[in-house]
C-alpha cells in the first residue's frame, strides 16, 4: 500500500485489497490529526477529551472516529441523516445530522465544550460557529485547509500538513489486522468505469472510500 509522499507497508492477508487501498490516502491524516495535533493517546490513557468530528462519514472522517475511540475521548460527530447509523456503528458517542438546527450549530446534547474539533467536512462552517463551542483552550484541527480565523484568542485553528513515516502506516495496518480499524467502502468501480467513481465522489453522498479496481 502506498500514497504520495508516504512509505509503503505490507498488506497482511487479514486485510482485503480494497480495505488496504483506502487506508494510505486518509488513515495517516486521521492519525496525525489525533496524535500529533490533538495529542490523543490511542492506548486509552490520558485525561478525557471531548472531541467533535465534522464530516464523520467521509473518507477521512470515518477513520478519525474509529481512532479517536481508541483514546480516552467522548466523540460527537456530524454527518448526513442517511449515515447516522454507520457513524454510530464506528463508535461515535453522539451523532448529529448536520442539516438539523443542533447539527448546524454543532451543539452536543451533553452541552460540553469541545477540547478539539477535527474538521473533515467539505461544507463551509464559519469560524464563529466553532468558536462558541470550544473550551477555553480548544483547538480546531482543519483537514480541509479552507478555514480562516478572523480574530486572535486562546482558541486556535491548526491547519494540517500531513507528513507521516512508515511506522505510522504500519501501525494503522496492524490495527486493521486486529479488527480495531476498518475501511468503510462506499462502492467499487472497475478502472474502465472510473468516471462513475468520480461522479460518486463529487455528488457529496459517498460514505467512506470509493475504490477503483483493475
Amino acid at each position: 500500500m502506498e500514497a504520495p509522499g508516504f512509505s509503503t507497508a505490507a498488506r497482511p492477508q487479514e486485510v482485503s485489497a480494497a480495505e488496504g487501498a483506502g487506508l494510505p490516502s486518509s488513515g495517516p491524516s486521521a492519525h496525525q490529526a489525533l496524535t500529533q495535533a490533538a495529542g490523543i493517546k490511542l492506548d486509552g490513557t490520558g485525561q478525557l477529551k471531548n472531541i467533535l468530528i465534522t464530516g464523520a462519514s467521509d473518507g477521512v472522517g470515518h477513520y478519525v472516529v474509529q481512532l479517536a475511540k481508541l483514546g480516552n475521548t467522548h466523540v460527537t460527530a456530524t454527518c448526513g441523516a442517511c449515515n447516522i447509523d454507520i457513524v454510530r456503528s464506528l463508535g461515535a458517542d453522539e451523532v448529529l445530522d448536520y442539516k438539523t438546527p443542533d447539527g448546524t450549530a454543532l451543539k452536543s446534547s451533553s452541552d460540553w465544550k469541545y477540547d478539539f474539533v477535527i474538521h473533515c467536512a467539505s461544507a463551509g462552517i464559519p469560524w464563529s460557529t466553532f468558536e462558541q463551542n470550544l473550551s477555553a483552550n480548544g483547538k480546531v484541527i482543519d483537514l480541509t485547509c479552507a478555514l480562516q480565523r478572523p480574530t486572535f484568542s486562546k482558541k486556535q485553528l491548526v491547519p494540517m500538513i500531513i507528513n507521516l513515516k512508515r511506522e505510522n502506516l504500519e501501525y494503522l495496518v496492524e490495527l486493521m489486522k486486529e479488527g480495531k480499524l476498518k475501511t468503510v467502502i462506499d462502492s467499487k468501480h472497475h478502472l474502465s468505469k472510473a468516471e462513475y467513481a468520480w461522479a460518486r465522489r463529487t455528488d457529496g453522498y459517498a460514505n467512506g472510500k470509493i475504490i477503483v479496481e483493475i
